[in-house]
């Protein structure tokens, strides 16, 4: 048993849930470092005497994982592992006093807006002045950049509003600033993040202004790649769409979640769209954007979604041939509009009904990945695993889409930089291609 007695605090931060919640522990550990405290993320060295948790309350899968992490971490406590445990995030946020009383071992549970009073309790002062300043968890050539906070949106089965309140841009100066420091420290991709991209500005500026920011932050010397996640589809300013055509360094991609297609469940959903609203902002997508990659995300067995719902869905899926897609179960959350309606669909429907669309968007997937045989992509340059360097194309996120892979016995990239790659052979998802001079 290691001895509770030492000269100096060491902290390790667990992350759990999305990029957002990641961004929170790149700040969190920033000001910490800032502040002389020794700091690191998700260590296996078992050397950390303070321990905080960053946990996720989106749906009951993520706060499973956030619970049994949190119990696993309170063992540890009581076993003399470690001397002090904190929680923070989204369910810390939703389910303090609850939390309170389950899991006492705990010292203390903090929301998602008590950064100041988490650094107090950690011996560290809140810096106001260090805009931009994070610890970056992720590879040093791409980090992702929160460019609002909260949700105005009142769908009906999400409880991100509960937990991360009413929606709040942050100033396009603050996020060019950021933007420069992270391009200072090699940052070559910029992954723009929030609950809904397409508010951005609407507070502060009383229009919308994401493309505004996406011009100014392309004027960052050193970033190559701006990318959009977590578009909303109702009020999207469709002026984001010339500049990603016209500006060399904005991706083709959108994550845009569309969630549904049926008419019935859109509306039960409060998403603010219909059908064929849906279909024609597709189109129009592909349109301005020829070379535009969609990535959606889709919701089944919602209350009430019927044979023939969940049909016409699967249908949207064949005929839209998106490139990324991604389905969520439903999940029935407390608070939320759709919790007063009944949760009929067993979880086996649910479960076989996101096989069969994934099922579908594999299919898909081979055969957009076929058409890619003897093109040539710049491709960023990720990691190396085994016998492969990876990479991703401009079409393609971090973590959640496909990949490019070249031989590392035949080729050599040096890791963060870009290489002109020809693709000669491809799986469902993934490409394998040649270095090209």
């Amino acid at each position: 048993m290691r001895s509770k007695y030492r000269k100096k605090n060491k902290i390790n931060v667990i992350t759990l849930g999305c990029s957002k919640n990641i961004y929170d522990s790149e700040v969190l550990m920033g000001q910490l470092s800032a502040n002389s405290i020794d700091v690191s993320h998700e260590s296996s060295n078992n050397d950390a005497n303070i321990i905080v948790v960053n946990t996720c309350g989106f749906i009951d899968s993520a706060k499973e994982e956030s619970i049994n992490t949190i119990l696993e971490q309170s063992h540890n406590k009581r076993n003399g592992r470690i001397d002090k445990l904190f929680v923070t995030g989204c369910l810390s946020e939703r389910y303090k006093s609850d939390l309170k009383t389950e899991i006492p071992e705990v010292d203390e549970y903090f929301g998602t807006k008590d950064l100041p009073l988490l650094l107090k309790r950690l011996g560290a002062d809140y810096k106001q002045e260090l805009i931009g300043e994070r610890c970056l968890t992720t590879p040093q050539h791409y980090a992702y950049l929160k460019i609002s906070e909260g949700c105005d949106r009142k769908c009906s089965f999400c409880a991100i509003p509960i937990m991360r309140g009413k929606h709040r841009s942050f100033p396009i100066q603050d996020l060019v600033a950021e933007a420069k420091n992270l391009a200072e420290k090699g940052v070559k991709e910029l992954i723009l993040i929030g609950q809904d991209l397409t508010y951005y500005g609407l507070d502060i500026y009383k229009d919308r202004s994401l493309s505004q920011l996406i011009l100014q932050l392309a004027k960052v010397e050193g970033i190559h790649w701006i990318r959009l996640h977590y578009a909303f589809p109702t009020g999207f300013p469709k002026d984001v769409l010339q500049v990603m055509r016209d500006n060399p360094k904005v991706c083709n991609y959108i994550d845009i979640p569309l969630q549904h297609i049926s008419n019935n469940v859109l509306k039960s959903m409060r998403r603010g769209t219909n059908s064929n609203k849906t279909k024609e902002l597709i189109k129009y997508f592909r349109s301005q954007v020829p070379r535009v990659a969609i990535r959606t995300t889709l919701i089944v067995g919602y209350p009430g979604e019927t044979e023939e719902d969940f049909k016409e869905l699967l249908n949207f899926v064949k005929e839209s041939k998106f490139d990324r897609l991604g389905v969520f179960t439903y999940s029935h959350e407390k608070d939320t509009h759709a919790y007063k309606l009944n949760d009929n669909i067993s979880e086996e429907v649910k479960q076989q009904r996101a096989d069969d669309i994934m099922e579908a968007q594999l299919s898909i997937s081979y055969e957009l990945n076929k058409k890619k045989i003897g093109n040539v992509y710049n491709v960023l340059f990720d990691r190396k695993v085994g016998d492969y360097f990876i990479g991703r194309t401009e079409h393609d996120s971090p973590d959640v889409d496909n990949e490019v892979l070249v031989n590392a016995n035949k080729f050599y990239v040096r890791l963060g930089d870009f290489a002109k790659v020809k693709i000669v052979k491809i799986d469902n998802y993934d490409l394998f291609g040649e270095l090209i001079s």
